[in-house]
């Protein structure tokens, strides 16, 4: 049975993909590893995201894409417009049933962030 996963995003810079996801998309650290950092934690509620440099990848950077599930699509949107992230698109009523929209960090990484239409 699973019971989890971590997405992980190669990135060309660690550092400042670090803080782009702390200041800009609200993630809180979890940790940091290597010196220079090449490897990053980052958290949210219930959610884990890691942070590869591309120097130790086997993958190029920006290539990444995940879908995160949220309680307010458009509340999270409002902040995150207030906190400069590079938004790709409002909030949308979809025909398969969800309110989403996208976000991309610096390396072009995309996040989906939906809710269950009716649900606010």
């Amino acid at each position: 049975m699973m019971h989890g996963s971590t997405t992980i995003f190669t990135v060309t810079d660690a550092a400042a993909s670090l803080a782009y996801y702390r200041d800009h998309v609200g993630f809180d650290v979890a940790f940091e590893y290597g010196s220079p950092t090449f490897y990053v934690g980052l958290c949210s509620g219930e959610v884990s995201l890691h942070l590869i440099s591309a120097a130790q990848a086997p993958r190029p950077p920006g290539h990444g894409a995940v879908s995160i599930q949220i309680d307010d699509v458009d509340a999270l949107h409002a902040d995150l417009v207030k906190r400069g992230a590079k938004i790709l698109n409002a909030p949308k009523d979809q025909d398969y049933g969800l309110r989403d929209f996208a976000i991309a960090d610096i390396d072009g990484n995309m996040i989906f962030f939906a809710m269950e239409l009716g649900k606010s």
